[in-house]
């Protein structure tokens, strides 16, 4: 099989061009092509495939080999790698799993434009959003030496969250007025990434809205910088929300698998 690796910020995805249609392997074998030991190594799997009315659509797929919920960082490495198949040059609009996207191109990065978002939850100090993936926020100073692997987990697995099968868990710390620094723990993953779109997207929607943080807000990651621009509010709903940040190829091969 022959697939393209690609990262954002340090996120990083095996990628494979499925205009075809003729992909077929099974959970087992998509965890296999994850994994950083007996595989590729990456944090999700994606197909690019042929759509309808669109310029293509994203299937993308956890590390452990389900289907996933939407994915920022990795909606923006597919839309780099349709560029650099030439499908799309300046613009893309693709369609995934929460829905259409709009993406703007240039050299240095992709803005991906993430689904609307109509509120909040605030749970005593902590939050809950959906931007395409469920995601728990806290906000903590000295984020650099939280233990987010053992707490994203404890979080990420408790009673609450068990109807959705698990969220994901953001562990931010305010800079300045206009930066955070965000770490986040992945369901799929059942670890810390370097960097999480749909995850620095919430924060920066709950620290706009809790902690007077002013738009467009630059995010900080172990992986690198990305920034969130965004219009709306807790009350009307979040509109016109961008991810934006660099996404690139680092290689390609061919698998036995």
């Amino acid at each position: 099989m022959h697939f393209y690796k690609y990262q954002g910020t340090g996120n990083d995805f095996v990628v494979v061009d499925d205009r075809a249609k003729t992909f077929g392997l099974d959970q087992e074998a998509i965890a296999l092509l994850c994994h950083r030991r007996f595989g590729i190594g990456a944090d999700g799997f994606m197909l690019l495939q042929e759509a309808e009315g669109y310029d293509f659509r994203m299937v993308y797929y956890n590390s452990d080999g389900t289907e996933g919920t939407m994915c920022g960082n990795g909606g923006r490495c597919l839309v780099r790698f349709a560029a650099d198949l030439g499908i799309v040059t300046e613009k893309a609009h693709f369609i995934a799993v929460d829905g259409p996207h709009l993406a703007y191109i240039t050299p240095e990065t992709i803005s991906l434009q993430m689904m609307d978002v109509p509120g909040i939850e605030q749970h005593n100090d902590d939050y809950f959003t959906n931007t395409g993936s469920p995601h728990f926020v806290r906000f903590t100073n000295q984020v650099q030496f939280y233990d987010v692997k053992n707490t994203g987990a404890a979080i990420r697995y408790s009673e609450a969250y068990q109807p959705m099968n698990g969220t994901n868990a953001n562990f931010v710390e305010k800079l300045d007025d206009q930066t955070l620094f965000v770490r986040t723990y992945e369901r799929g993953v059942e670890d810390e990434t370097y960097s999480c779109g749909t995850g620095v997207t919430a924060a920066a929607l709950v620290a706009k809205t809790f902690k007077n943080v002013q738009t467009p807000i630059k995010i900080k990651t172990l992986g690198g910088e990305l920034a969130v621009n965004f219009d709306g509010d807790a009350i009307t709903g979040f509109t016109n929300i961008f991810l934006i940040g660099p996404a690139k190829q680092v290689f390609t091969g061919t698998i036995f698998a």
